[in-house]
């Protein structure tokens, strides 16, 4: 461990330290101002709909001619000398005071770069990048959260030491480098992902690391998906294009949405109980970062990439008039084709990339709502049952302009990425049970222990998951480094639908079963699988398979 730079710090000394901070505040702020003796506070009411959707700014790299300082280690890095970085980036990770409505309160607050969501990363194929995290939290934090921090891209395909393994940690005063080489998994273009994001991974505090403000997005651009709609490259997509950078929100069509949920003490400061393993449901919907927001939208297409951010809640997304749209990705990848559909289920950490068009509203409309139709009330997951749509609560409003012919170079191709091949025989068929033992989550009966590798693995084959789980909970399981397709659903095929593409996060209901394929390439080291309700993960629903050469 260096005093500036990458330490292991010991995880069960630093759980116990700061899970005792974190609940003495939590209760102080809740329990004795809020009367939270046996339920979860109520929210102070809010007035929807008054204040703008917020945008990120973009992560500006160093001048070419500006090393980081302390200098770069290449050494620390698989592969670098294959994949030298074109663009180095030095990020601070510090404290800031988040104010998600005007009648709320402004509460501390861990960010990416000053604000909530994070800076927006926007990378390139074949432009490998190094980004440097300084953690200039405070050693001790109001409210909850941990100072000590790891980060994760969620759905990068990095080599373990850049990858955020929840052991991987630095306190403040340290940094980490990470290096992203970007390239294709394999060398296949087919590959290519879209719409990732990255987020604090610190074992026993991601929940609450990434609930206080630690997440944001990692956009990837090709010559295909280019980010530019008026590509003149034949093979480009030239779907809707221009991801706003912070206020400059005019003529762009990219639009990242990170969806959320939280609840605040009769005071409007945010809070969480940590205590509670089950899960935290919010009753405030947030949209990057705001609590129920509008956003001006033109009558022509936009790009939204939607994130499910939330802690533990599951959502089922419609637009209020019911109106389709084309459901183009899940996760980080393109589908084969879009999709048209009316609805977006999402679990914890699922993306969906979808296009609509607002031209093909009716004249007279001039507002309509995006709405979330999943009832989910506990850590267990939804309920199962749809909301009325007129009844469902409405999360962002979209109040749309009245000029018509609105110019728009942008389109929906009717074929986007083929999927990759299947083509590595099978060295190995693994079952992995995700359950409750004696108020804990476990997989396979055991609970997390990232000094314990569950699964070695080697590079270059490729193997058979089956995924299982029981006991009347919903767990959304992400894998690290590689992607997968889903084999079957509950012994059902799922070709020709969402889960039909190549995906990182799978939510699995009560009793299901998910049968997955997945290729191990191009970086050794450690990883890890988990469920994606934090609270679970945190506690400790995760194992750790290793690959090796």
């Amino acid at each position: 461990m260096h005093s500036e730079n990458r330490g292991v710090i010991p995880h069960r000394r630093s759980f116990l330290k700061h899970s005792a901070l974190a609940a003495g505040a939590f209760f102080i702020n809740t329990r004795t101002r809020a009367g939270f003796a046996a339920d979860p506070p109520t929210s102070p009411v809010t007035v929807p709909f008054i204040q703008p959707l917020r945008f990120p700014r973009y992560a500006v790299p160093l001048p070419s001619f500006q090393p980081l300082d302390p200098i770069l280690d290449p050494a620390k890095f698989q592969r670098y000398d294959e994949f030298p970085a074109q663009a180095m980036y030095d990020l601070t990770v510090s404290e800031a005071h988040a104010c998600p409505h005007p009648q709320l309160a402004f509460s501390p607050a861990s960010t990416f770069g000053g604000g909530c969501p994070g800076l927006t990363l926007m990378m390139r194929y074949g432009v490998p990048a190094v980004v440097r995290m300084r953690n200039c939290l405070p050693s001790v934090m109001t409210g909850f959260g941990s100072c000590e921090i790891s980060t994760h891209v969620h759905n990068g395909h990095h080599a373990s030491e850049s990858d955020g393994f929840p052991g991987n940690i630095y306190e403040p005063g340290q940094f980490w480098d990470f290096h992203y080489p970007n390239i294709y998994a394999g060398g296949d273009p087919l590959e290519a992902k879209s719409t990732l994001w990255y987020h604090d991974h610190t074992d026993h505090y991601t929940a609450q690391n990434v609930h206080r403000g630690l997440a944001g997005f990692f956009l990837l651009f090709n010559d295909k998906d280019s980010g530019d709609e008026r590509d003149p490259n034949p093979d480009a997509y030239r779907l809707p294009s221009g991801v706003p950078d912070g206020r400059r929100v005019r003529g762009r069509y990219d639009i990242p949405l990170m969806i959320s949920d939280a609840r605040y003490d009769t005071n409007g400061v945010h809070v969480m109980d940590v205590m509670n393993m089950d899960g935290h449901i919010g009753d405030k919907f947030l949209v990057n970062g705001g609590v129920q927001p509008y956003f001006e939208v033109e009558r022509r297409k936009y790009r939204f990439r939607i994130l499910d951010a939330s802690v533990s809640r599951f959502y089922d997304l419609w637009f209020s008039n019911s109106m389709e749209f084309q459901h183009i990705g899940n996760d980080g990848n393109l589908l084969p084709a879009p999709i048209t559909a009316n609805r977006v289920r999402l679990a914890p950490a699922e993306r969906a990339d979808i296009v609509v068009d607002f031209s093909q509203l009716p004249a007279g409309t001039t507002e309509i709502y995006l709405v979330n139709r999943a009832e989910h009330r506990d850590g267990r997951g939804p309920q199962g049952d749809l909301l009325p749509l007129a009844g469902a609560p409405k999360i962002l409003k979209f109040i749309v302009r009245r000029e018509t012919g609105v110019p728009d170079a942008s389109r929906v191709p009717s074929t986007l990425k083929p999927l990759p091949a299947m083509d590595i025989p099978v060295a190995q068929e693994r079952f992995w049970h995700f359950d409750r033992t004696n108020g804990l989550w476990t997989v396979n009966g055991q609970l997390a222990d990232i000094h314990r590798v569950d699964a070695t693995v080697k590079r270059g084959t490729a193997e058979i998951w089956n995924i299982s789980t029981s006991g009347g909970w919903a767990h959304p399981i992400h894998m690290h480094l590689e992607e997968y397709r889903i084999l079957s659903y509950n012994d059902q095929p799922v070709a020709g639908t969402v889960l039909g593409g190549v995906k990182d996060v799978f939510a699995l209901y009560p009793s299901d079963e998910m049968r997955i394929y997945m290729k191990f390439r191009d970086w050794v080291g450690q990883y890890v699988m988990h469920c994606h309700n934090t609270v679970h993960e945190d506690h400790a629903m995760m194992v750790r398979w290793d690959v090796v050469p």
